[in-house]
């Protein structure tokens, strides 16, 4: 078969629809005789609840019903775990999920208490004003080190203990290998709070039929299929009578694969309950305390190398802040634990952490999910080694590279799929030779960078390197169908966030079926559509779902062929598919439509033979045995004003592998997009909690995102090592560009202020507090 659209860079399907305002989100369902919901939040991080009283907004005009924990009943339950503790020795895991309503106690400040219904949102959000609740005030567990001392308060007083979960995986001896050592490097690090901060908030539209006994819900989920299951079996409903449709998505970035959050809960359940069709969209401001945040990690690390500077061994003990409750288990932690191993050949490996509840919100995987902390430490480690040897930054990386023959790797360390992580390919050298080249490494440090310093200006360059896992399980599943319009329909149960599945899923079919690509209709995130899935995550989509689709298409094509050579009485190898027609080869009248064929292939009169299926289609699954890991090199050259601490990036070099390529355009735009997200959280957004667990910076005015003024033009090349691991050989790519900028802006910066003897140890930053660190080491006792 012929490639015409696979690795071409194609124009996105979806971009019409979603230029022109014709693309559906949540909040365009608009339903008749449809409530809104709002929710009264705590504005305590940690409190007992003595009493609540709602009779006052019930007596508002227009508002329906008020619902507390109490009036739920029987279906008030704990959240499910999403994510099971992962098969590791002597493990200690308490589980705690989130409540639909607080009961007795809030645990963080912004946590449901109370759902009004009303008329309008207006009318609801007025109502909660009505509404008395009577707090008792805690004391407020916010200091991840604080949290384990003896005297502390308990976030959930039946554990006793603060402890989320304990975790010490291991490779080799590291306590061995570092008495070998020529140095020994030890340093804490700080990866602080963020959040995703999507354009589009969270949103449900549920409503209930009674007739049909059927509950459809419009919901901005990543996993659309994965909370229909839920849902069903909370509320006593078979799985094919409820319906869960995750249009178009303003941004997910792994905030919206947390599931069952409060609001999904309890908006389908009160639409039963009151056989009106209810809304809930959440405003800004609770999305800053209601939605799920990340990061949050304290690692004291230490790094052993020889003279040379190839390492001898790692040793990294850190704290995880995991908010108040735990629903999607150790995902992020072990992110953490396993992506610092990097692509480098670490024979000694010691990792321990510990997740930690907290009065804050809940903590879930964001874009990189646990990675970003991982890479910091590991990168900051190679950078101050390298200063202490006087080795070059690029140089040593290269020195510590896993070499190609050395592939698949294993790293033995159990990873989010449970299994013990093993790198499928790679060739890590050639990736950074091409950053190098890029960037013009040499020539700026022995050439520009001198020259720029003389004239009194502070630039600075930076290069890091990191993997990223991608493609994990369980599995996706896919239907193609050629239609008797002579379209092709792909069918999926992936939600899409603009990750551009409209395209690329299309480019896959096309070119198996001898299409174009805007003949292709991709249907997602609609489970009457498509019964089985997983979700939209772990920059898994194009490896597991486009593999599904992949051999979905390729069954089809056999049976195109089969019944065109029984159609023309020639033979399948004569036969040619193209531009919508199979034909014989050098016989052009003999030809037929795909659409033509679809019609033959369904018959409605005559014997069909046996062991045959009507239609021209198939539905195949995906499970990869394991997940494929993508790499990269991030490189960046800076400028920065010395008074004020503004920044200038000059220059951003992205080069990554994630092995064959569907749609080269829009793996640009995915990394473009990380980028962009990266400098966000290694520069600008940071969220700070008071010591009472006051989120102190809810709004864009004081949370700062990154501008297209402050997002340079990101120059990208690719490497190809294909993944033996799927039939396509992709590995995943999603959150590519978020994940290593940190320690690249860490290592730019020192180089930048090369006059100031300092070190960046905590990610993000901003001007204000790069000011502080840079003041605080020319203090006389720094």
């Amino acid at each position: 078969m012929s490639t015409r659209f696979f690795g071409k860079r194609i124009k996105r399907n979806e971009d019409p629809r979603l230029l022109t305002g014709q693309a559906l989100f949540v909040d365009d369902v608009n339903l008749p005789k449809m409530l809104h919901a709002a929710f009264l939040r705590s504005p305590y991080a940690h409190a007992h609840i003595k009493g609540i009283d709602v009779s006052q907004a019930l007596e508002r005009d227009g508002v329906v019903a008020a619902y507390t924990a109490t009036d739920l009943g029987d279906y008030w339950q704990p959240g499910p775990l999403l994510v099971a503790p992962p098969p590791v020795k002597d493990i200690v895991f308490n589980e705690r999920t989130q409540v639909p309503l607080a009961k007795d106690k809030v645990r963080f400040a912004g946590e449901p208490i109370v759902m009004v219904l009303a008329e309008s949102r207006y009318i609801a959000e007025d109502a909660l004003a009505d509404i008395e609740v009577d707090y008792e005030p805690l004391a407020v567990v916010v200091d991840l080190e604080k949290a384990l001392q003896p005297d502390s308060p308990y976030v959930h007083d039946d554990l006793k203990t603060n402890i989320a979960a304990h975790v010490v995986q291991t490779k080799g001896d590291y306590e061995a290998a570092a008495k070998d050592a020529a140095l020994v490097i030890e340093r804490r690090f700080l990866y602080e709070h963020g959040c995703a901060a999507a354009i589009e908030n969270r949103g449900i539209v549920a409503e209930w039929d009674a007739r049909a006994g059927k509950l459809t819900i419009w919901d901005t989920t990543q996993a659309p299929v994965v909370i229909r299951n839920g849902l069903a079996g909370m509320l006593g409903l078979s799985e094919r009578n409820v319906r869960v449709i995750a249009p178009f998505l303003g941004g997910g970035f792994g905030a919206k694969i947390m599931m069952f959050y409060q609001e999904e809960v309890l908006v389908p359940w009160v639409a039963m309950k009151l056989n009106r069709p209810v809304k809930w969209i959440e405003d800004r401001a609770e999305n800053f305390v209601a939605t799920t945040h990340e990061r949050g990690q304290i690692h004291q690390a230490t790094l052993a190398v020889d003279k040379d500077g190839h390492i001898l061994g790692v040793r990294d003990v850190f704290l995880h802040d995991t908010g108040a409750y735990a629903p999607y288990g150790l995902t992020v932690p072990l992110n953490s634990q396993c992506t610092l191993l990097g692509p480098y050949d670490i024979q000694n490996y010691y990792s321990e952490f510990t997740a930690i509840f907290t009065n804050k919100t809940i903590v879930t995987p964001y874009r990189g999910a646990g990675r970003q902390h991982g890479v910091f430490v590991i990168e900051r480690l190679l950078d101050i080694a390298a200063k202490e040897l006087n080795i070059d930054r690029a140089e040593i990386r290269r020195r510590n590279f896993i070499p190609p023959d050395k592939f698949p790797y294993d790293n033995e360390i159990i990873y989010q799929d449970f299994a013990p992580l093993s790198y499928d390919s790679g060739n890590y050298e050639p990736l950074l030779d091409q950053a190098i080249e890029k960037i013009d490494y040499h020539k700026f440090i022995e050439e520009t960078q001198p020259k720029l310093r003389a004239e009194g200006k502070h630039v600075g360059i930076g290069i890091v390197a990191y993997v990223e896992g991608t493609g994990i399980g369980p599995y996706e599943g896919a239907k193609v169908q050629v239609m008797s319009s002579g379209r092709v329909s792909v069918v999926t149960g992936v939600g899409t966030q603009g990750q551009g599945h409209f395209t690329s899923f299309a480019q896959i079919a096309a070119d198996h079926l001898g299409v174009r690509v805007d003949e292709v209709d991709v249907i997602t995130g609609d489970t009457d559509q498509f019964y089985w899935g997983a979700g939209t995550f772990a920059s898994r989509g194009a490896v597991v779902a486009g593999n599904a689709i992949n051999e979905a298409a390729k069954v089809v094509r056999k049976k195109i062929l089969k019944l065109a050579a029984e159609h023309f009485e020639a033979p399948e190898e004569e036969l040619e598919i193209t531009d919508g027609m199979v034909r014989v080869q050098d016989i052009p009248r003999m030809s037929i439509s795909l659409g033509e064929l679809a019609g033959l292939a369904n018959p409605m009169r005559g014997a069909v033979k046996p062991g045959t299926e009507p239609g021209l289609e198939a539905t195949n699954y995906f499970g990869p045995e394991s997940g494929a890991t993508a790499s990269g090199i991030h490189a960046m050259i800076i400028e920065v004003d010395p008074e004020t601490m503004q920044i200038d990036i000059q220059k951003y070099v992205v080069i990554h592998d994630c092995g064959k390529v569907i749609n080269p355009l829009i793996l640009d735009g995915q990394v473009h997009g990380g980028v962009a997200q990266g400098i966000g959280n290694a520069f600008y957004e940071r969220l700070v909690y008071d010591e009472n667990g006051q989120l102190l910076n809810g709004t864009f005015m004081d949370y700062h995102l990154p501008t297209s003024l402050d997002v340079p033009r990101i120059e990208t090349g690719h490497g190809e090592t294909p993944s033996p691991l799927n039939p396509m050989g992709v590995k995943g790519a999603g959150e590519a560009g978020a994940i290593p900028v940190g320690p690249l802006f860490a290592q730019a910066l020192e180089d930048a202020l090369h006059d100031v003897d300092f070190e960046i140890l905590e990610i993000p930053l901003n001007s204000n507090r790069l000011w502080e660190l840079t003041q605080a080491s020319s203090q006389p006792d720094a």
